[in-house]
């Protein structure tokens, strides 16, 4: 499933990162925990370059506890910042707030001693649609300042807004690459709403979702839908597409089959779920 999605928005926003890169101290880079890897857009890294940043792995809730946890040291390990995040119900302002200051230290360190005192920070907030990104803002700013909902490309414009604690944020919108051109990306983008669904066919999403859940959460799988190890031997992905349509009594309406297991993980039906394995290998 190769995607191209990318509306003059986009590139428009991804132009107008690249000119106020200069313009921040930080870049906080959201991503979804559940996709560590698949919701990190290759542009974003390229402009970002060496400019000091973090990796916020957002909606933790619906994430893999055990999975988050190997995805922090992954990063760890090649020397990156990084924090797990639910913005929704904990405290984004407080846990993101200290991580900029650890990473500005030595920087906020030397306007102090040139005698800058409360050195207003300015940090930048990029990401791909739908991983919470105006979520954690508004959390930040302490209002709802930046339109949120669960559905790609809700942001639209750069503003600047003010936290209680020095901090400047640029809000940007989200920003996906030119082509997807990996197929197990667009899968899992399209599986987590980060693309929209009326551009993807929903058999070859649910069919990823049933294979994946197959290899990594069978227990899961097999309670939800009720059903029996045996129900599941000697049959390819697609059978048992075929085999839950008939169990939910769709007759042969696949595509509605489809989009009730898209949902049903989008519903956490199945527990938290996190869907890159850390040393997966991607191709090029």
């Amino acid at each position: 499933m190769v995607l191209q999605w990318y509306p003059g928005h986009m590139n428009k926003a991804k132009n107008q990162v690249q000119d106020r890169l200069k313009q921040v101290d930080i870049v906080l880079e959201i991503v979804d925990a559940r996709l560590p890897f698949s919701s990190r857009n290759p542009v974003l890294e390229d402009i970002i370059g060496q400019k000091k940043h973090i990796i916020i792995l957002n909606k933790s809730d619906l994430a893999d506890p055990q999975r988050t946890k190997e995805w922090k040291l992954s990063f760890q390990q090649e020397g990156l910042a990084v924090i797990d995040l639910d913005a929704k119900h904990t405290n984004a302002l407080g846990k993101i707030n200290s991580a900029i200051r650890r990473e500005l230290s030595e920087k906020i360190a030397k306007y102090e001693n040139n005698g800058v005192k409360n050195y207003q920070i300015k940090a930048m907030c990029v990401g791909i649609p739908n991983v919470g990104k105006s979520t954690i803002l508004n959390k930040m700013v302490g209002k709802n300042v930046a339109v949120t909902g669960n559905k790609p490309g809700v942001t639209k414009n750069q503003n600047w807004l003010k936290t209680s604690v020095g901090i400047d944020l640029l809000d940007t919108p989200g920003i996906l690459w030119p082509k997807i051109d990996d197929n197990r990306v667009g899968l899992k983008l399209a599986l987590s709403g980060a693309i929209k669904d009326q551009i993807f066919a929903p058999d070859d999403v649910a069919i990823f979702a049933l294979s994946f859940l197959e290899s990594f959460y069978l227990d899961s799988l097999l309670t939800v839908y009720n059903i029996e190890p045996n129900d599941l031997r000697n049959k390819t992905t697609p059978d048992i597409l075929m085999f839950l349509t008939n169990k939910f009594g769709y007759k042969d309406d696949y595509d509605r089959a489809a989009r009730k297991i898209i949902n049903d993980v989008r519903k956490l039906k199945f527990g938290p779920v996190t869907f890159d394995v850390p040393g997966e290998f991607y191709e090029e």
